[in-house]
């Protein structure tokens, strides 16, 4: 596997734990909604998988 794409993987890994630390086992969409700062962490850490996924997949479109 190249190096960029192991890379990536990493970073999308990294972006889903993240997300998971952020989140309580139980959260209100509402207090969710009004809690900026989890909101936007959650938001970006989307953006980075998204980012990585294009990547990969640009890279190698049969990607799994």
């Amino acid at each position: 596997m190249e190096h960029e794409i192991a890379s990536w993987l990493a970073d999308i890994k990294q972006a889903i734990n993240e997300i998971n630390e952020f989140l309580p086992d139980k959260k209100d969409f509402l207090e969710f909604k009004q809690d900026k700062k989890t909101k936007r962490a959650i938001e970006r850490n989307i953006e980075i998988i998204g980012e990585a996924v294009n990547r990969i997949l640009s890279r190698i479109p049969t990607f799994p």
